[in-house]
C-alpha cells in the first residue's frame, strides 16, 4: 500500500510539471534543425555528467525528454490532424501528443487513488475510463463555450465591419479594424483569416478555411453572402446589417426555446442526480446494507447496469428538449 502512494505521488507531480511545462510552451515556435541537433548534443553532455540533480531538476528533464519524444515521433495521422482541430477550436494552445499524455496519465492517476480507497479493481478501472474520457469532455465544453461566445459577439462584429464599409474602409482593413478592437474569441479567429491572406491565400480561400475552421451556422451564413456578393456584386454594408438583424432573430426564437425547455432540462437532472442522493441518504442510515453493492458480484453488475442506464437517460432527455432553431 505504501509503495502505491509513493507511486500515485510521482505521477501526480510529474503530471503536474508536464501541465505547466506544455502550457508554457506551447506558443513557442518549433526550433530549427540545427537547434534541435545542438540540443541533443547538450543533452548527451549532460548525462555523462556525474548526477547531482534534485527531484524536481530530474522530474523536468524527463519531461522535456518525453515531450521530445512525443512530437518527433507522433505521426501525424488523421484522427491527430481532427484532435488538433479540436484544441485549436477550444482555443487551448496544445498539441494532440500532449494531450493524449494528459489523457493517459488522468486514467492512471484516478483508477490508482480510487484503488486505494476502495481496493477493488473492477471499479479503479471504471474509474480510470472515466478518468480517461474526462479531458476529452472538458474539451467539449470549451468548445461549446468558445463558440457560443463567438456567435454573441458576432453581430458586433459585422456592425463594426458595416460602419468601417460606410467609412470607406475596403472590407481586408475593415477586418483588420476588428482584429485590433475586438476581444477574444473574434479577435484570434480574424487575426487568423488576415494571417491566410498576408501569406498568400486570396479572401475567398481565407473565408472557406474559416468557414470549415469554426462551425458555427450564422459564420456560415456570412461566408456564403460574402462570397455571393463578390460575385454579383451589391451594397456590401447593407447585406452585413441584413444578416445582423438575421442573426439577432435567431438569438431571440433560440433564447425563447430555452425558456420553454428549463421544465424539461431541469426534470432530467433532478431524475439523473436522485439515485445518487438516494445511495448516500442509505449509506449515513445503513453502510452495511449498502455496502454489499459494492463488494458482492451482482451488487457490482447492478451498479454498473444503473450507471449504464442513467447515462442513457441522460442523453435521451438531453435529445429531446434540445431544439435546433
Amino acid at each position: 500500500m505504501t509503495v502505491l502512494l509513493v507511486v500515485s505521488i510521482f505521477v501526480t507531480c510529474f503530471f503536474v510539471l508536464l501541465a505547466i511545462s506544455a502550457v508554457t510552451s506551447s506558443n513557442r515556435r518549433p526550433e530549427e534543425e540545427q537547434g534541435i541537433e545542438e540540443e541533443e548534443i547538450n543533452e548527451k553532455a549532460k548525462e555523462r555528467q556525474p548526477l547531482k540533480l534534485g527531484i524536481k531538476d530530474r522530474l523536468k528533464d524527463a519531461n522535456e525528454k518525453l515531450k521530445l519524444l512525443l512530437v518527433r515521433k507522433g505521426k501525424a495521422n488523421e484522427k491527430n490532424l481532427r484532435l488538433e482541430r479540436s484544441l485549436s477550436l477550444a482555443g487551448l494552445p496544445l498539441k494532440a501528443e500532449e494531450f493524449k499524455v494528459f489523457q493517459v496519465f488522468a486514467f492512471l492517476i484516478i483508477g490508482g487513488i480510487v484503488y486505494l480507497i476502495l481496493d477493488m479493481v473492477a471499479i479503479a478501472l471504471i474509474a480510470g475510463l472515466a478518468g480517461y474520457m474526462a479531458p476529452r469532455v472538458w474539451l467539449k465544453q470549451k468548445q461549446a463555450k468558445r463558440l457560443k461566445e463567438f456567435n454573441e459577439m458576432l453581430p458586433d462584429m459585422l456592425v463594426t465591419i458595416s460602419g468601417s464599409l460606410r467609412a470607406g474602409f475596403s472590407f481586408p482593413q475593415s477586418l483588420q479594424m476588428v482584429a485590433e478592437e475586438s476581444y477574444s474569441p473574434v479577435k484570434e479567429e480574424v487575426a487568423q483569416v488576415l494571417k491566410e491572406m498576408q501569406y498568400g491565400s486570396s479572401l475567398e480561400e481565407a473565408l472557406n478555411a474559416w468557414k470549415e475552421r469554426l462551425p458555427s451556422g450564422d459564420l456560415e451564413l456570412l461566408v456564403e453572402a460574402l462570397l455571393i456578393q463578390r460575385q454579383v456584386g451589391g451594397n456590401l454594408a447593407f447585406l452585413l446589417d441584413k444578416i445582423v438583424e438575421t442573426t439577432r432573430e435567431r438569438e431571440k426564437i433560440d433564447n425563447q426555446v430555452k425558456t420553454l425547455t428549463a421544465q424539461g432540462r431541469l426534470s432530467g437532472i433532478i431524475i439523473s442526480l436522485l439515485p445518487f442522493g438516494l445511495g448516500i441518504i442509505i449509506y449515513m442510515i445503513n453502510p452495511e446494507y449498502m455496502m454489499t453493492l459494492f463488494t458482492h458480484p451482482i451488487g457490482q453488475f447492478m451498479l454498473g447496469m444503473a450507471l449504464v442506464s442513467g447515462v442513457i437517460g441522460m442523453v435521451l432527455v438531453r435529445k429531446i428538449t434540445q431544439i435546433e432553431v
